[in-house]
C-alpha cells in the first residue's frame, strides 16, 4: 500500500470520541497513589498562599501525563468580592453571560448545571445572596468547535474539579457561540457542599483547573498531531498581537538579547517572528544571529490585537459599508459623540465591560467602551445615545467647597445661604438635602468625613477629588440615553422627539454619510408631519416652528398615557407641574416618544414625572419628586401627606 501525504494521515487520523463514563472514585484513587508517590510530583506551591484551599494537592499532580501535543485550554479566573460588587453583580452577570445571540444560530444563551439543562438562574442567585465571594470561570477550549457536545465537557470538567477540592459545587454555565473562540462561562458560588466558605489554593485556579481541562480536551480528541502544531505556530508568526512565538522570545532573552544560537527549539518559526517583529519596528538584528527586543514589545503587542478586535467589531456592525472608523477616548478636550447605537456587547465578558459601536451624526464609526457593570439593556440597538468625557466638576462639589469654613461644612450655614436666594426657583432643603447626599457618596469613598448630625470635613481640594472619584467610577465615559426611539418612528411620532429638538437647534453637525444622511432625511419627514398636526410652517426651504413645541407635543402624549393608565388602574390622573411637589409610591415607570416616566400612586390617583436612575432600585417605595426648571430633585420615605402640593 502506498504512503499518503501528511494531510490524508492527518485526515483520516482515528480520533477516539469523549469517554463513556469517568467516575469520582477513579479521579480519588488516582490522587491517593500521586499523594503516595511523594517524590515524583511537580513542584508547586512556590507562589505566597499557594497551599492555602482546597486543591493544593491536587495541583502538583495534575497534568502529569500531558504532553506538549496536548490539546490546549485558556481558563480565565476571576474571584468576585460580593460586598464590593453590589447586591445586583451576580443578576447582571447572569443576564449578560444569556444575552441575545450567544448561542450556536444566534439564540440567547441557555443557563445550564450539573444536571439540569435548564437551570433556575433566580434560584442559584437566591442559594448564593448571602455568599461573601463567587468564582467566575471562561473556560475556552482552543478546539472547542471539534468538541461535539460542549455542555458534557463543561460537566465533566465541573466533576473533576469536585473530586480535586474534595467538595460538591454548586454551578452554572452557559456556551458562547458568537466569537471565534467557542468558550464556556461558569458562575460557581463560594459555598462548599457543608455550607463554609469555599477557598480554593492559588496553586489550582492557576495551573491545576487548567491542566484538568487539557487533559479532558485530549482524551476527548486525542493528542495535535504535528501537523496541527505546525499549522498553529505558523499562523503566529505574522500575526500583529503577543503570541506564544513571543513568550518563547522572552523566556529566552537575557537582558532583552536572543542568540540564535542557544534556540534548541522552533528555531525556523522564531527566527521568522523575530523577521517579522523587525518589521513592526520592534526589533532589531545587532549582530548576525544577535537579537534585540524593544523592552515595549509586549504591551505594544497586547495593544495592536485589542485594537484589532475592536476594528474587526466595528466593521461587523457597519456590515461591511466603507466608514472612517474611531475610538472613542474621554478627555479634557473629547468631543462628544452622537449616534444611533449599531452594537453592543462584552469586550471583557468575565468583568463585565462592555461597548457601543455608534453610528454617528458625522459619518463616523464610533467605538465606545462602556465602564464595568454598565447594563447594556439600557441602549437599545437603534437608540439614540451621547458619548462624553465625564471630567467636569461638579458643581455641589463647587458649593461645598464655597461654603466650608476650616474644611468643615455646616448643613444649617448652607440653609441659611439658601434661603437668601429661595427666589431663584429652588426649594432651600431641597437644594442642601442634594449635597447631603453627595457628600454621603463622598463619605463612602473616603474623601469627605460625617464628624455630628449635620457637619463635615471636607478637603480643601474636595472638587478636584470630587472629579477624579466620579471618573473612576464611570471609567472617564458617561453615555446618555438621547431617545429610544430610532429615527424612524420618531418622524411620525405624538410626543417631544429627538428629532424636534434636532428641528429647534437647526441640525447642526450633520454629516452626509451613515446615521448623518438619514437624520438629514428624517428632519425632512418630522417637518411635514408637524405641519399636517398645525405645529409647523414651511416658508420655502425655511421650517417654522410653533412656540413651546416640546411642551405642546410632550403633554399631548402624557395625556394619551395618562387616559391608559387611568383606565387599566381606576386611578385619577393629577398633572404636576413645574414648582410642584408630587409624593406617592413608585410603582412602575413609562418609556413615551418624550421620554421615560416615572408612575407615582398615592393611592386614589397618580401623575407621571420625568424619570431618573436613582429611583430604579426603590420600585414600590414612597418617595417624593420636586419639579423645578425642567429638573427633578428625589427625597426618599414617606412625607408630610400624599399627592401633589
Amino acid at each position: 500500500m502506498s504512503r499518503r501525504g501528511g494531510d490524508d494521515a492527518d485526515r483520516f487520523r482515528i480520533r477516539p470520541g469523549a469517554p463513556k463514563d469517568r467516575t469520582q472514585p477513579f479521579i480519588n484513587r488516582v490522587l491517593k497513589q500521586a499523594s503516595k508517590a511523594g517524590s515524583g510530583a511537580r513542584k508547586s506551591g512556590g507562589r505566597p498562599g499557594s497551599r492555602l484551599g482546597r486543591g493544593h494537592v491536587a495541583a502538583r499532580f495534575a497534568g502529569q501525563s500531558l504532553a506538549s501535543n496536548a490539546r490546549r485550554v485558556t481558563i480565565k479566573t476571576r474571584l468576585v468580592n460580593l460586598a464590593k460588587a453590589g447586591p445586583r453583580s451576580t443578576t447582571t452577570h447572569l443576564r449578560y453571560i444569556e444575552r441575545e445571540g450567544v448561542g450556536r444560530s444566534g439564540e440567547p444563551g441557555q443557563a445550564y448545571g450539573p444536571t439540569a439543562d435548564d437551570a433556575d438562574l433566580a434560584a442559584f442567585e437566591e442559594r448564593g445572596r448571602e455568599d461573601r465571594h463567587q468564582f467566575r470561570f471562561i473556560v475556552s477550549p482552543e478546539d472547542a468547535a471539534e468538541l461535539e457536545d460542549l455542555r458534557r465537557y463543561t460537566r465533566d470538567l465541573m466533576t473533576r474539579m469536585e473530586a480535586d477540592l474534595g467538595t460538591k459545587l454548586d454551578w452554572v454555565a452557559v456556551d458562547h457561540w458568537n466569537t471565534n473562540n467557542s468558550h464556556t462561562h461558569v458562575v460557581l458560588r463560594g459555598k462548599d457542599d457543608g455550607g463554609r466558605d469555599l477557598i480554593i489554593s492559588r496553586d489550582y485556579i492557576a495551573e491545576g483547573m487548567r491542566y484538568r481541562a487539557s487533559e479532558l480536551a485530549t482524551e476527548w480528541l486525542g493528542p495535535r498531531t504535528e501537523l496541527e502544531i505546525q499549522r498553529s505556530q505558523q499562523r503566529e508568526v505574522d500575526q500583529e498581537r503577543w503570541t506564544g512565538l513571543d513568550r518563547t522570545l522572552q523566556r529566552e532573552a537575557v537582558d532583552g538579547v536572543v542568540r540564535l544560537d542557544r534556540l534548541q527549539h522552533q528555531r525556523l518559526l522564531l527566527v521568522g517572528r523575530l523577521q517579522r517583529l523587525q518589521r513592526m519596528g520592534m526589533a532589531s538584528e545587532s549582530q548576525p544571529g544577535v537579537w534585540v527586543v524593544r523592552a515595549e514589545a509586549e504591551s505594544t503587542l497586547r495593544a495592536m490585537g485589542e485594537r484589532g478586535d475592536i476594528i474587526r467589531t466595528m466593521q461587523r456592525a457597519m456590515s461591511g459599508t466603507q466608514r472612517e472608523l474611531a475610538v472613542f477616548k474621554p478627555g479634557e478636550k473629547a468631543r462628544p459623540v452622537i449616534g444611533r447605537v449599531a452594537a453592543k456587547g462584552l469586550d471583557d465578558e468575565l468583568h463585565d465591560k462592555g461597548y457601543l459601536v455608534l453610528d454617528g451624526i458625522d459619518g463616523k464609526a464610533h467605538y465606545v467602551a462602556l465602564p464595568a457593570r454598565t447594563e447594556l439593556e439600557q441602549y437599545p440597538i437603534g437608540a439614540i445615545v451621547e458619548a462624553r468625557g465625564s471630567n467636569e466638576i461638579r458643581a455641589a462639589d463647587r458649593n461645598i467647597a464655597a461654603l466650608a469654613a476650616d474644611g468643615l461644612y455646616r448643613t444649617d450655614h448652607h440653609l441659611s445661604v439658601a434661603n437668601a436666594q429661595a427666589a431663584l426657583g429652588r426649594d432651600p432643603d431641597e437644594v442642601v438635602a442634594a449635597h447631603v447626599r453627595r457628600l454621603e457618596a463622598l463619605r463612602r469613598a473616603g474623601i469627605a468625613e460625617r464628624l455630628a448630625e449635620g457637619v463635615w470635613r471636607v478637603p480643601s481640594d474636595l472638587p478636584e477629588r470630587g472629579r477624579q472619584y466620579d471618573a473612576q467610577r464611570s471609567g472617564g465615559v458617561t453615555v446618555e440615553l438621547r431617545s429610544h426611539l430610532p429615527i424612524e418612528r420618531q418622524a411620525r411620532a405624538i410626543g417631544a422627539t429627538w428629532l424636534d429638538q434636532q428641528l429647534i437647534g437647526g441640525g447642526q453637525g450633520l454629516g452626509e454619510l451613515g446615521f448623518g444622511g438619514d437624520v438629514r432625511q428624517a428632519l425632512q419627514q418630522r417637518a411635514d408631519f408637524l405641519a399636517e398636526q398645525g405645529l409647523a410652517e414651511r416658508r420655502g426651504q425655511r421650517v417654522i416652528l410653533a412656540r413651546n413645541l416640546l411642551t405642546t407635543l410632550r403633554g399631548r402624549e402624557t395625556a394619551t398615557a395618562a387616559r391608559n393608565i387611568a383606565a387599566e388602574t381606576a386611578l385619577t390622573h393629577r398633572p404636576v407641574g413645574d414648582g410642584q411637589r408630587v409624593s406617592g409610591i413608585y410603582r412602575r415607570s413609562v418609556i413615551l416618544a418624550s421620554g421615560r416616566f416615572a408612575m407615582l400612586d398615592d393611592g386614589k390617583s397618580f401623575s407621571l414625572v420625568p424619570w431618573q436612575p436613582v429611583i430604579e432600585q426603590r420600585l414600590g417605595q414612597s418617595m417624593t419628586a420636586a419639579l423645578r426648571g425642567g429638573g427633578v430633585t428625589w427625597t426618599f420615605g414617606r412625607q408630610r401627606g400624599m399627592g401633589v402640593e
